[in-house]
Protein backbone atom coordinates (compact mmCIF):
# COMPACT_ATOMS: atom_id res chain seq x y z
CA UNK A 1 0.00 0.00 0.00
CA UNK A 2 1.33 3.43 -0.70
CA UNK A 3 2.50 5.57 1.81
CA UNK A 4 1.52 9.03 2.03
CA UNK A 5 3.10 12.06 3.68
CA UNK A 6 0.67 14.92 5.10
CA UNK A 7 1.91 18.55 4.03
CA UNK A 8 0.15 21.64 5.68
CA UNK A 9 0.40 25.34 5.71
CA UNK A 10 -1.90 27.60 8.41
CA UNK A 11 -3.48 30.50 8.23
CA UNK A 12 -3.94 32.14 11.64
CA UNK A 13 -6.39 35.29 11.93
CA UNK A 14 -5.43 37.56 15.39
CA UNK A 15 -7.45 39.99 16.29
CA UNK A 16 -5.50 42.84 17.70
CA UNK A 17 -6.63 43.90 20.98
CA UNK A 18 -6.69 47.66 19.89
CA UNK A 19 -9.06 50.94 21.51
CA UNK A 20 -10.73 51.35 17.78
CA UNK A 21 -11.24 49.76 14.87
CA UNK A 22 -8.93 49.40 11.81
CA UNK A 23 -9.84 52.55 9.44
CA UNK A 24 -12.35 54.16 12.19
CA UNK A 25 -12.97 55.38 15.30
CA UNK A 26 -15.54 53.10 16.56
CA UNK A 27 -14.19 51.01 19.71
CA UNK A 28 -13.33 47.64 19.83
CA UNK A 29 -16.00 46.05 22.24
CA UNK A 30 -16.54 42.30 23.74
CA UNK A 31 -18.73 40.74 20.86
CA UNK A 32 -20.58 38.18 23.33
CA UNK A 33 -21.45 41.11 26.07
CA UNK A 34 -22.40 44.18 23.84
CA UNK A 35 -25.48 44.80 22.51
CA UNK A 36 -25.77 43.91 18.51
CA UNK A 37 -24.69 46.72 16.13
CA UNK A 38 -23.93 49.30 19.10
CA UNK A 39 -20.08 49.64 18.15
CA UNK A 40 -21.03 50.94 14.27
CA UNK A 41 -20.75 53.75 12.25
CA UNK A 42 -20.89 54.91 7.97
CA UNK A 43 -17.31 53.76 7.75
CA UNK A 44 -16.94 50.06 9.44
CA UNK A 45 -20.96 49.64 8.07
CA UNK A 46 -19.86 51.01 4.25
CA UNK A 47 -21.68 53.77 3.83
CA UNK A 48 -21.09 55.41 0.49
CA UNK A 49 -18.91 58.64 0.46
CA UNK A 50 -16.52 57.55 3.39
CA UNK A 51 -13.44 57.28 3.89
CA UNK A 52 -11.34 54.86 5.84
CA UNK A 53 -7.95 56.32 8.02
CA UNK A 54 -5.27 53.64 9.08
CA UNK A 55 -5.15 52.69 13.17
CA UNK A 56 -1.11 53.66 13.75
CA UNK A 57 -1.82 51.43 16.99
CA UNK A 58 -3.20 48.32 15.16
CA UNK A 59 0.52 48.81 12.66
CA UNK A 60 2.43 48.88 15.83
CA UNK A 61 0.76 45.84 17.34
CA UNK A 62 1.00 44.01 14.06
CA UNK A 63 5.27 45.07 13.88
CA UNK A 64 5.61 43.81 17.36
CA UNK A 65 4.54 40.22 15.96
CA UNK A 66 6.09 40.64 13.19
CA UNK A 67 9.65 41.40 14.46
CA UNK A 68 9.01 38.64 17.34
CA UNK A 69 8.58 35.89 14.68
CA UNK A 70 11.74 37.32 12.94
CA UNK A 71 9.85 38.95 9.60
CA UNK A 72 11.40 41.07 7.39
CA UNK A 73 9.34 44.36 7.36
CA UNK A 74 8.64 45.81 4.44
CA UNK A 75 9.70 49.34 3.80
CA UNK A 76 6.47 49.98 2.06
CA UNK A 77 3.61 48.04 1.83
CA UNK A 78 -0.21 48.53 0.07
CA UNK A 79 -3.51 48.10 0.59
CA UNK A 80 -6.23 46.02 -1.14
CA UNK A 81 -9.60 45.55 -1.45
CA UNK A 82 -10.08 41.95 -2.06
CA UNK A 83 -13.75 41.82 -3.00
CA UNK A 84 -16.32 39.21 -3.02
CA UNK A 85 -19.75 39.24 -1.73
CA UNK A 86 -20.63 38.15 1.78
CA UNK A 87 -23.75 39.51 4.14
CA UNK A 88 -21.62 40.23 6.98
CA UNK A 89 -18.97 42.44 4.46
CA UNK A 90 -21.49 45.48 4.95
CA UNK A 91 -19.33 47.29 1.86
CA UNK A 92 -19.14 44.23 -0.14
CA UNK A 93 -15.26 44.64 -0.18
CA UNK A 94 -12.60 44.16 2.66
CA UNK A 95 -9.86 46.03 3.03
CA UNK A 96 -7.00 43.93 2.87
CA UNK A 97 -3.34 43.25 2.10
CA UNK A 98 -2.06 41.14 -1.19
CA UNK A 99 0.54 41.57 -3.52
CA UNK A 100 2.28 43.78 -0.53
CA UNK A 101 2.28 42.65 2.49
CA UNK A 102 3.16 44.10 5.79
CA UNK A 103 5.77 41.47 6.22
CA UNK A 104 7.57 38.53 5.00
CA UNK A 105 9.72 35.33 5.58
CA UNK A 106 9.69 35.20 9.05
CA UNK A 107 10.07 31.65 11.25
CA UNK A 108 9.21 29.76 14.58
CA UNK A 109 10.65 27.33 16.64
CA UNK A 110 8.36 24.47 17.88
CA UNK A 111 8.56 21.75 20.51
CA UNK A 112 7.08 18.10 19.85
CA UNK A 113 7.77 14.88 20.67
CA UNK A 114 10.10 14.35 17.91
CA UNK A 115 12.66 17.20 18.61
CA UNK A 116 13.11 21.12 17.60
CA UNK A 117 11.40 21.92 14.26
CA UNK A 118 11.46 25.31 12.72
CA UNK A 119 8.45 26.78 10.71
CA UNK A 120 8.85 29.47 7.98
CA UNK A 121 6.22 31.91 8.16
CA UNK A 122 5.70 33.28 4.47
CA UNK A 123 3.89 36.51 4.84
CA UNK A 124 2.41 38.36 7.64
CA UNK A 125 -0.65 41.12 6.57
CA UNK A 126 -3.45 43.42 7.95
CA UNK A 127 -6.79 43.61 7.56
CA UNK A 128 -10.06 44.02 8.94
CA UNK A 129 -12.57 41.97 10.69
CA UNK A 130 -16.25 41.20 9.10
CA UNK A 131 -18.94 41.28 10.73
CA UNK A 132 -21.35 38.25 12.43
CA UNK A 133 -23.89 36.28 11.74
CA UNK A 134 -26.52 34.41 13.78
CA UNK A 135 -28.77 32.08 11.95
CA UNK A 136 -32.30 31.34 13.06
CA UNK A 137 -35.22 29.49 12.16
CA UNK A 138 -38.34 30.56 13.49
CA UNK A 139 -42.03 28.20 12.68
CA UNK A 140 -39.65 26.97 9.81
CA UNK A 141 -38.83 30.37 8.59
CA UNK A 142 -35.16 30.56 8.65
CA UNK A 143 -33.60 34.14 8.88
CA UNK A 144 -30.03 35.62 10.05
CA UNK A 145 -29.06 38.38 12.15
CA UNK A 146 -26.32 40.53 11.34
CA UNK A 147 -24.11 42.59 14.26
CA UNK A 148 -21.64 44.51 12.56
CA UNK A 149 -19.79 45.13 16.21
CA UNK A 150 -17.15 43.30 14.45
CA UNK A 151 -17.06 44.55 11.49
CA UNK A 152 -13.32 46.77 10.99
CA UNK A 153 -11.58 45.32 13.87
CA UNK A 154 -7.92 45.20 12.94
CA UNK A 155 -6.86 41.36 12.20
CA UNK A 156 -3.49 40.22 11.44
CA UNK A 157 -3.07 37.63 9.39
CA UNK A 158 -0.20 35.21 9.52
CA UNK A 159 0.54 32.50 6.96
CA UNK A 160 3.40 29.63 7.41
CA UNK A 161 5.03 27.56 4.24
CA UNK A 162 3.82 24.02 4.31
CA UNK A 163 6.01 22.93 6.91
CA UNK A 164 3.96 21.13 8.63
CA UNK A 165 3.24 17.42 8.70
CA UNK A 166 0.89 16.09 11.65
CA UNK A 167 -1.73 17.31 13.98
CA UNK A 168 0.83 17.21 16.98
CA UNK A 169 3.20 19.81 14.94
CA UNK A 170 0.06 22.12 13.91
CA UNK A 171 -1.39 22.31 17.79
CA UNK A 172 2.61 22.73 19.13
CA UNK A 173 2.33 25.50 16.38
CA UNK A 174 -0.58 27.10 17.61
CA UNK A 175 0.36 26.80 21.37
CA UNK A 176 3.21 28.90 20.86
CA UNK A 177 1.94 31.72 18.53
CA UNK A 178 -0.78 32.05 21.01
CA UNK A 179 1.77 32.66 23.88
CA UNK A 180 3.81 34.98 21.71
CA UNK A 181 0.55 37.07 20.98
CA UNK A 182 -0.04 37.16 24.95
CA UNK A 183 3.46 38.04 25.69
CA UNK A 184 3.02 41.08 23.18
CA UNK A 185 0.15 42.05 24.50
CA UNK A 186 -1.67 42.72 20.90
CA UNK A 187 -4.19 39.87 21.98
CA UNK A 188 -5.41 38.08 24.83
CA UNK A 189 -5.39 34.55 23.63
CA UNK A 190 -9.19 34.38 24.05
CA UNK A 191 -10.14 31.27 21.65
CA UNK A 192 -13.27 30.55 22.72
CA UNK A 193 -14.49 34.65 21.79
CA UNK A 194 -13.02 34.15 17.98
CA UNK A 195 -10.07 36.33 18.74
CA UNK A 196 -7.54 33.68 17.13
CA UNK A 197 -8.91 31.64 14.62
CA UNK A 198 -7.06 29.09 12.81
CA UNK A 199 -7.22 27.52 9.14
CA UNK A 200 -5.17 24.80 8.28
CA UNK A 201 -4.42 24.10 4.55
CA UNK A 202 -3.92 20.09 4.25
CA UNK A 203 -2.85 17.95 1.14
CA UNK A 204 -1.06 14.48 0.94
CA UNK A 205 1.66 13.29 -1.25
CA UNK A 206 3.35 10.04 -1.38
CA UNK A 207 6.15 9.71 0.90
CA UNK A 208 9.28 11.27 -0.76
CA UNK A 209 7.84 13.27 -3.30
CA UNK A 210 8.17 16.71 -3.77
CA UNK A 211 5.13 17.33 -5.70
CA UNK A 212 1.96 18.60 -3.76
CA UNK A 213 -0.96 16.73 -3.78
CA UNK A 214 -4.63 18.66 -3.72
CA UNK A 215 -5.38 21.05 -0.62
CA UNK A 216 -8.63 21.30 1.48
CA UNK A 217 -8.64 24.36 4.11
CA UNK A 218 -10.39 23.70 7.40
CA UNK A 219 -12.36 27.06 7.90
CA UNK A 220 -11.79 28.92 11.60
CA UNK A 221 -10.92 26.44 14.18
CA UNK A 222 -10.92 28.69 17.58
CA UNK A 223 -9.56 25.65 20.20
CA UNK A 224 -6.72 23.79 20.32
CA UNK A 225 -8.94 20.08 20.35
CA UNK A 226 -11.01 21.17 17.53
CA UNK A 227 -7.72 22.16 15.77
CA UNK A 228 -6.27 19.08 16.38
CA UNK A 229 -8.69 16.78 15.79
CA UNK A 230 -10.08 18.37 12.43
CA UNK A 231 -6.39 17.99 11.12
CA UNK A 232 -6.24 14.51 11.91
CA UNK A 233 -9.95 13.38 10.96
CA UNK A 234 -8.77 15.80 7.30
CA UNK A 235 -5.44 13.74 6.99
CA UNK A 236 -7.11 10.63 7.52
CA UNK A 237 -10.20 11.19 5.17
CA UNK A 238 -7.73 11.89 2.63
CA UNK A 239 -5.60 8.86 2.69
CA UNK A 240 -8.49 6.41 2.52
CA UNK A 241 -9.72 8.27 -0.34
CA UNK A 242 -5.97 8.28 -2.05
CA UNK A 243 -5.53 4.93 -1.17
CA UNK A 244 -8.87 3.70 -2.89
CA UNK A 245 -7.81 5.39 -6.00
CA UNK A 246 -10.03 8.70 -5.50
CA UNK A 247 -9.18 12.36 -6.23
CA UNK A 248 -9.18 14.95 -3.42
CA UNK A 249 -11.29 18.14 -4.48
CA UNK A 250 -10.00 21.57 -3.78
CA UNK A 251 -12.76 22.83 -1.25
CA UNK A 252 -13.02 24.92 2.16
CA UNK A 253 -14.26 22.96 4.57
CA UNK A 254 -15.91 22.88 7.90
CA UNK A 255 -15.30 20.94 11.69
CA UNK A 256 -18.63 19.53 12.86
CA UNK A 257 -17.95 19.52 16.40
CA UNK A 258 -20.55 17.08 17.29
CA UNK A 259 -19.81 14.53 14.66
CA UNK A 260 -16.53 14.85 14.82
CA UNK A 261 -15.57 15.10 11.19
CA UNK A 262 -15.05 17.65 8.41
CA UNK A 263 -17.89 18.83 6.04
CA UNK A 264 -17.29 20.57 2.46
CA UNK A 265 -18.70 24.12 2.45
CA UNK A 266 -17.66 25.63 -0.64
CA UNK A 267 -14.99 25.02 -3.41
CA UNK A 268 -11.90 26.97 -2.88
CA UNK A 269 -11.62 30.19 -4.62
CA UNK A 270 -8.50 31.13 -6.33
CA UNK A 271 -6.54 34.69 -5.33
CA UNK A 272 -7.94 35.95 -8.57
CA UNK A 273 -11.46 35.18 -8.00
CA UNK A 274 -11.21 38.08 -5.21
CA UNK A 275 -10.09 40.32 -8.03
CA UNK A 276 -7.81 42.46 -5.89
CA UNK A 277 -6.88 46.27 -6.38
CA UNK A 278 -4.71 48.54 -4.67
CA UNK A 279 -7.05 49.98 -2.37
CA UNK A 280 -7.75 53.98 -3.69
CA UNK A 281 -8.80 55.72 -0.43
CA UNK A 282 -5.41 54.64 1.12
CA UNK A 283 -1.86 56.22 0.43
CA UNK A 284 1.00 53.23 0.52
CA UNK A 285 1.72 52.53 4.24
CA UNK A 286 5.71 53.81 4.75
CA UNK A 287 7.28 52.41 7.71
CA UNK A 288 10.43 54.10 8.81
CA UNK A 289 13.23 52.31 10.35
CA UNK A 290 13.34 54.46 13.35
CA UNK A 291 10.26 52.98 14.47
CA UNK A 292 10.64 49.49 13.88
CA UNK A 293 14.16 50.15 16.07
CA UNK A 294 12.13 51.56 18.75
CA UNK A 295 9.53 48.63 18.63
CA UNK A 296 12.35 46.18 18.62
CA UNK A 297 14.32 47.37 21.78
CA UNK A 298 10.83 47.21 23.42
CA UNK A 299 10.10 43.70 22.92
CA UNK A 300 9.73 41.53 25.84
CA UNK A 301 11.21 38.52 26.29
CA UNK A 302 9.33 35.39 24.46
CA UNK A 303 7.68 32.34 26.09
CA UNK A 304 10.47 29.96 24.67
CA UNK A 305 13.54 32.64 25.64
CA UNK A 306 12.18 32.62 29.15
CA UNK A 307 11.71 28.88 29.36
CA UNK A 308 15.13 28.45 28.39
CA UNK A 309 16.53 30.76 30.92
CA UNK A 310 14.27 29.09 33.95
CA UNK A 311 16.14 25.98 32.56
CA UNK A 312 19.65 27.46 32.88
CA UNK A 313 19.05 29.94 35.53
CA UNK A 314 16.77 28.22 38.35
CA UNK A 315 17.70 24.69 37.38
CA UNK A 316 13.73 23.06 36.52
CA UNK A 317 13.29 20.68 34.47
CA UNK A 318 11.46 21.41 30.28
CA UNK A 319 8.14 20.64 31.53
CA UNK A 320 7.72 22.94 34.72
CA UNK A 321 9.56 26.13 32.63
CA UNK A 322 6.85 25.07 29.88
CA UNK A 323 4.34 25.03 32.62
CA UNK A 324 5.38 28.54 34.43
CA UNK A 325 5.90 30.51 30.57
CA UNK A 326 2.37 29.51 29.30
CA UNK A 327 0.94 32.83 31.08
CA UNK A 328 3.52 35.95 31.23
CA UNK A 329 1.74 36.89 34.84
CA UNK A 330 2.39 33.55 35.91
CA UNK A 331 5.70 33.67 35.45
CA UNK A 332 6.11 36.94 36.51
CA UNK A 333 4.88 35.53 39.84
CA UNK A 334 7.20 32.67 40.21
CA UNK A 335 10.03 35.25 39.63
CA UNK A 336 8.62 37.48 42.11
CA UNK A 337 8.51 34.72 44.77
CA UNK A 338 12.04 34.54 44.18
CA UNK A 339 12.98 37.21 44.68
CA UNK A 340 13.06 36.69 48.56
CA UNK A 341 15.96 35.18 50.17
CA UNK A 342 15.68 31.35 51.25
CA UNK A 343 13.35 30.29 48.35
CA UNK A 344 14.49 27.16 46.34
CA UNK A 345 13.63 27.44 43.22
CA UNK A 346 11.84 23.81 42.43
CA UNK A 347 9.89 24.16 46.07
CA UNK A 348 8.57 27.64 44.70
CA UNK A 349 7.40 25.69 41.53
CA UNK A 350 5.54 22.85 43.06
CA UNK A 351 3.98 24.89 45.23
CA UNK A 352 2.62 27.17 42.52
CA UNK A 353 1.52 24.54 40.08
CA UNK A 354 0.03 22.15 42.64
CA UNK A 355 -1.77 23.49 45.52
CA UNK A 356 -1.45 26.87 44.38
CA UNK A 357 -3.28 25.91 41.26
CA UNK A 358 -5.81 23.64 42.69
CA UNK A 359 -7.00 26.99 44.83
CA UNK A 360 -7.11 28.83 41.83
CA UNK A 361 -9.27 26.26 39.76
CA UNK A 362 -11.80 25.98 42.38
CA UNK A 363 -12.44 29.27 43.23
CA UNK A 364 -11.71 30.78 39.61
CA UNK A 365 -9.48 33.20 39.91
CA UNK A 366 -6.93 34.05 38.03
CA UNK A 367 -2.49 34.61 39.06
CA UNK A 368 -3.70 38.14 39.00
CA UNK A 369 -6.40 38.66 41.47
CA UNK A 370 -5.37 35.92 44.00
CA UNK A 371 -5.07 37.16 47.52
CA UNK A 372 -2.03 35.69 48.04
CA UNK A 373 1.14 37.90 47.08
CA UNK A 374 4.47 36.81 45.98
CA UNK A 375 5.84 37.97 49.34
CA UNK A 376 3.38 36.46 51.43
CA UNK A 377 3.91 32.67 49.76
CA UNK A 378 7.26 33.66 49.89
CA UNK A 379 7.41 33.51 53.83
CA UNK A 380 5.43 30.71 53.51
CA UNK A 381 8.11 28.58 52.22
CA UNK A 382 10.63 29.99 54.54
CA UNK A 383 8.17 29.20 57.45
CA UNK A 384 8.59 25.75 55.66
CA UNK A 385 12.02 25.94 54.90
CA UNK A 386 13.25 26.56 58.43
CA UNK A 387 11.24 23.71 59.65
CA UNK A 388 8.19 26.18 61.84
CA UNK A 389 5.38 24.29 59.74
CA UNK A 390 5.25 20.87 57.80
CA UNK A 391 3.70 20.25 54.75
CA UNK A 392 0.30 19.40 55.93
CA UNK A 393 -0.20 22.30 57.89
CA UNK A 394 1.36 24.67 54.95
CA UNK A 395 -1.21 23.84 53.07
CA UNK A 396 -4.19 24.68 55.84
CA UNK A 397 -2.18 27.87 56.38
CA UNK A 398 -1.99 28.88 52.44
CA UNK A 399 -5.52 28.03 51.91
CA UNK A 400 -6.61 30.49 54.92
CA UNK A 401 -3.97 33.06 53.14
CA UNK A 402 -6.35 32.53 50.06
CA UNK A 403 -9.37 33.28 51.60
CA UNK A 404 -8.38 35.92 53.35
CA UNK A 405 -5.37 37.35 52.13
CA UNK A 406 -3.64 37.36 55.42
CA UNK A 407 -0.25 36.92 56.47
CA UNK A 408 1.38 33.32 57.11
CA UNK A 409 3.12 33.47 60.07
CA UNK A 410 -0.04 35.49 62.15
CA UNK A 411 -2.76 32.49 60.75
CA UNK A 412 0.32 29.84 61.89
CA UNK A 413 0.28 31.46 65.65
CA UNK A 414 -3.44 32.08 65.50
CA UNK A 415 -4.23 28.46 64.65
CA UNK A 416 -1.24 26.89 66.46
CA UNK A 417 -0.24 25.18 63.67
CA UNK A 418 3.62 25.74 64.76
CA UNK A 419 5.44 22.69 64.04
CA UNK A 420 6.61 20.37 66.96
CA UNK A 421 10.83 20.53 66.45
CA UNK A 422 12.27 20.06 70.05
CA UNK A 423 13.34 16.66 70.68
CA UNK A 424 12.27 16.03 73.87
CA UNK A 425 8.62 16.84 72.87
CA UNK A 426 9.02 14.25 70.30
CA UNK A 427 10.71 11.70 72.40
CA UNK A 428 7.96 11.69 74.77
CA UNK A 429 5.26 11.83 71.81
CA UNK A 430 7.11 8.41 69.72
CA UNK A 431 7.09 6.86 74.12
CA UNK A 432 3.83 7.19 74.46
CA UNK A 433 3.22 5.83 70.79
CA UNK A 434 5.13 2.67 71.23
CA UNK A 435 3.83 1.96 74.77
CA UNK A 436 0.10 2.03 73.22
CA UNK A 437 0.78 -0.30 70.26
CA UNK A 438 3.37 -2.45 72.00
CA UNK A 439 2.07 -6.01 69.17
CA UNK A 440 2.90 -3.88 66.17
CA UNK A 441 6.09 -3.15 68.62
CA UNK A 442 6.30 -6.88 68.56
CA UNK A 443 6.08 -7.41 64.84
CA UNK A 444 8.82 -4.63 63.76
CA UNK A 445 10.91 -6.70 66.13
CA UNK A 446 10.81 -9.68 64.53
CA UNK A 447 11.67 -8.41 61.12
CA UNK A 448 8.04 -6.79 60.07
CA UNK A 449 9.72 -3.10 58.79
CA UNK A 450 6.43 -2.40 56.82
CA UNK A 451 5.11 -1.51 60.82
CA UNK A 452 7.32 1.31 60.60
CA UNK A 453 4.73 3.35 58.55
CA UNK A 454 2.34 2.63 61.28
CA UNK A 455 3.96 3.77 63.96
CA UNK A 456 4.84 6.74 62.36
CA UNK A 457 1.34 7.19 62.35
CA UNK A 458 0.45 7.23 65.16
CA UNK A 459 3.24 9.59 66.67
CA UNK A 460 2.02 12.14 64.29
CA UNK A 461 -1.92 11.67 65.02
CA UNK A 462 -0.73 12.25 69.07
CA UNK A 463 0.75 15.37 67.89
CA UNK A 464 -2.29 16.21 65.55
CA UNK A 465 0.01 16.57 62.74
CA UNK A 466 1.90 19.02 64.24
CA UNK A 467 5.38 17.28 64.65
CA UNK A 468 8.27 17.32 62.48
CA UNK A 469 8.47 14.38 60.13
CA UNK A 470 12.27 14.26 60.50
CA UNK A 471 12.51 14.81 63.92
CA UNK A 472 10.17 11.85 64.38
CA UNK A 473 11.48 9.82 61.87
CA UNK A 474 14.99 10.11 63.33
CA UNK A 475 13.43 9.52 67.16
CA UNK A 476 11.47 6.82 66.26
CA UNK A 477 14.21 4.92 64.61
CA UNK A 478 16.81 5.87 67.27
CA UNK A 479 14.19 4.65 70.05
CA UNK A 480 13.57 1.01 67.97
CA UNK A 481 16.87 0.69 67.48
CA UNK A 482 17.24 0.67 71.17
CA UNK A 483 14.14 -1.81 71.54
CA UNK A 484 15.46 -4.14 69.10
CA UNK A 485 19.44 -4.08 70.61
CA UNK A 486 17.73 -4.52 74.51
CA UNK A 487 15.82 -7.62 72.90
CA UNK A 488 18.58 -9.21 71.22
CA UNK A 489 20.51 -8.81 74.29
Amino acid sequence: MAQFEAVIGLEIHAELQTASKMFCACPVVDTTKAAPNSAVCPVCSGMPGVLPVVNRCAVEYALRVALALHCTVAPTSIFARKNYFYPDLPKGYQISQFEQPLAHNGMLDIQTSTGEKRIRIRRMHLEEDAGKLTHRNQNNSPYTLIDLNRAGVPLLEIVTEPDLRSAEEVRAFAVMLRGILRYLEVNSGDMDKGLIRIEPNISLRLSGSDELGTRAEIKNLNSFRSLERAVAYEIERQRALLSSGQLISQETMGWDESRQVTVPQRSKEAAHDYRYFPEPDLPPLVIEPQWISKIQSSLPELPKEKADRFQTEYGLNHYDSLLLVDDRSLADYFENVLAYPRVDPKSAVNWITGELFSLMNQSGIDILHIAVSPLQLAQLLQLVDMGEINQTSAKAVLAEMFATGGNPAEILAAQGLRQISDSSHVSELVQTALADNLEAVESYLVGKETVLNFLFGQVMRAAKGKANPEVVRRELDRQLSELKESDAA
